[in-house]
């Protein structure tokens, strides 16, 4: 297994190359893809109080779980216990994405089939329930998986080897926009032969000493009111909320899956990625790379789903972003994490997730808590659906250190 480390340049354009035919979604307002999806255009919002542990001594005390997931639902039982609760969603994503492409490891194929995803904490819960063994206990007391359970790459070794995909793998770590630079990586793989991967982002850390991480960072909302918590471009905006979750795809050869009449939920196009310098933001940059790679002018995009930081400082710096790319309220921009809360490597993965089935239902997903976007934030921001004509969609993500990454995504499969 390799780690991998996103690109500072596109690849070299191939426009539809590489299409999504499988989705698996466990997200806080649903688990499967379906659900979910009928909860986000309704607006229902999966951000409650914490109840997987008891946060009553903690300042903040709200988060996105994922509801109704039983364990023994999705896992066998000799997995249980050599898995965190990340892993078992993203195993559960994982066998939603196969099954609804119709692609599998089959004979000599298995080698063509690969995984790459991003995770940004891997399985902290059962690194902190061994850790606390090994004080209470002694090291007798540790369970021998925590030598690999608790690591960021254990969802990319545990998909492999549930499903036997022995194909190129590796795993991104760039926080909030892992859940992008894992599938630009998937596409490279694709590119070097690969016939189909298994790809996307999946995160939790709902647990004591995961809260602890997200509290330290000083960006969380303080907020005891579920539906003003999380407020992206809003002018009273106050810092974000924290969900788990994510979605992982299948992200197959356009020409494998057109031979082998796949349907297709959308193609992914076009991926920028870049770093921010010294007091300036290249986010920007980074969109106009994926739409340079994608082959289309601004005016190709109908709508953006927005990284959405609900930081006053970083709202003014995307929406400066999208004014320089697009031009001041240009486009329609929507936030659908507002009701998910910012899920880690997962968040840009569920947002590629929302932009292909937007694509594919002609309809943008709303914007929650947010009624009407800060002056100094000229978006165009879509608060309740809004049916358009849509045929590209740029999704943007951020993460923590000054990771920017951008991907555009195309409707149906693209013609030969």
């Amino acid at each position: 297994m390799t780690t991998a480390t996103p690109a500072r340049a596109a690849a070299p354009r191939r426009t539809g190359d590489a299409v999504i035919t499988g989705i698996g979604v466990a997200a806080p307002n649903g688990l499967t893809t379906a659900a979910w999806w009928d909860a986000t255009l309704r607006g229902v919002s999966g951000i409650r109080p914490l109840t997987r542990f008891d946060a009553a001594r903690y300042p903040v005390r709200l988060a996105g779980e994922v509801p109704g997931f039983v364990d023994e639902d999705h896992l066998p039982s000799r997995l249980l216990p050599q898995t965190d609760r990340v892993t078992r969603l993203s195993l559960a994503a994982a066998q939603e994405a196969l099954d609804d492409s119709g692609t599998g490891p089959a004979g000599e194929r298995e080698y063509g089939v690969g995984v790459v995803t991003a995770s940004s904490a891997g399985g902290f819960e059962f690194g902190q329930r061994e850790l606390e063994a090994l004080r209470s206990k002694g090291g007798r007391h540790v369970s021998a998986y925590q030598s690999f359970a608790w690591f960021y790459a254990v969802n990319t070794g545990q998909i492999s080897i549930r499903h036997g995909l022995r194909g190129a793998s590796g795993v991104v770590v760039t926080e909030q926009a892992g859940g992008i630079d894992a599938v630009a990586h998937a596409r490279r793989q694709l590119r070097k032969g690969g016939r189909a991967m298994v790809t996307g982002g999946v995160d939790s850390s709902l647990c004591p000493w995961g809260w602890t991480a997200h509290l330290a960072d000083g960006r969380l909302s303080g907020s005891t009111d579920p539906a003003r918590a999380y407020l992206p471009f809003d002018a009273g905006a106050r810092g974000h909320v924290v969900g788990e979750g994510g979605a992982l795809f299948v992200l197959e050869d356009a020409a494998t899956a057109r031979a082998r009449g796949a349907r297709v939920h959308g193609s992914f196009d076009g991926y920028g990625t870049t770093f921010d310098g010294p007091g300036r933001s290249r986010l920007a940059d980074a969109a106009r790379l994926a739409l340079a790679d994608a082959g289309v002018t601004p005016d190709g995009i109908d709508v953006v789903f927005a990284d959405a930081a609900a930081d006053r400082a970083a709202d003014r710096a995307e929406a400066e972003a999208l004014a320089e790319v697009f031009g001041p309220r240009a486009v329609p921009v929507t936030a659908p994490k507002s009701m998910t809360g910012r899920l880690l490597a997962g968040g840009a993965s569920l947002d590629l997730a929302a932009a292909l089935l937007a694509l594919r239902d002609q309809v943008v997903p709303p914007t929650v808590g947010t009624l009407r976007p800060a002056a100094d934030c000229p978006v165009d921001l879509v608060t309740g659906v809004r049916e358009l004509p849509l045929r590209r969609a740029l999704v943007l993500a951020r993460g923590r250190g000054g990771f920017n990454s951008a991907a555009v995504v195309g409707r149906g499969l693209p013609e030969r």
